[in-house]
């Protein structure tokens, strides 16, 4: 694997297109596992083969813990994703960011509306070097750039639907 770097800050750069852009799209599967419910015992894969997870329910919704859920999950994304996007814009305003970290809760919990669940995040972002004044304006700004912030702002576009999986051709030799 190759040495890590990170992108420009010219990613910052807007886009003024008619359309959305596509840049890049994250593939994952998962299937039931033993349990045959992928919250509980899931597998969780990528198509590049880099994310391999197991899904454990979570001791407090009375599983036996021991894994990954989908709640660290997006945690961890939304944290990755927010941690990159404020790194980009601290050196584009010439800001030095040290020991800088984002701590991202998602919460699953019972919704009231409807009866059934939903999500929550609450983000927290350590700053230890920077003015707490400029530190602020950092994680504004961050607000406004990055797209699970984004996401958890204004929504998601988003498509479910059945769809059947392709099946392996039959093995003739068999």
């Amino acid at each position: 694997m190759s040495e890590p770097t990170r992108p420009p800050p010219s990613m910052l750069d807007r886009y003024h297109g008619d359309e959305v852009l596509p840049l890049y799209t994250g593939r994952v599967r998962v299937g039931g596992g033993t349990a045959a419910h992928g919250r509980a015992s899931g597998i969780v894969t990528s198509d590049d083969g880099a994310l391999d997870v197991a899904l454990r329910l979570p001791l407090e919704l009375g599983g036996p813990g021991g894994g990954t859920n989908p709640e660290q999950l997006l945690a961890a994304s939304y944290a990755a994703c927010f941690h990159g996007a404020m790194a980009l814009l601290a050196a584009r305003a010439g800001l030095q960011l040290v020991d800088a970290q984002v701590e991202a809760a998602v919460t699953f919990a019972r919704d009231p509306f409807d009866g059934f669940y939903l999500l929550s995040a609450d983000v927290r972002v350590h700053l230890p070097a920077l003015d707490p004044i400029v530190a602020a304006e950092l994680v504004r700004n961050t607000e406004r750039v990055c797209p699970y912030a984004k996401m958890f702002q204004r929504g998601i576009t988003h498509r479910v639907y059945a769809a059947e999986l392709p099946t392996s051709p039959p093995d003739l030799h068999a």
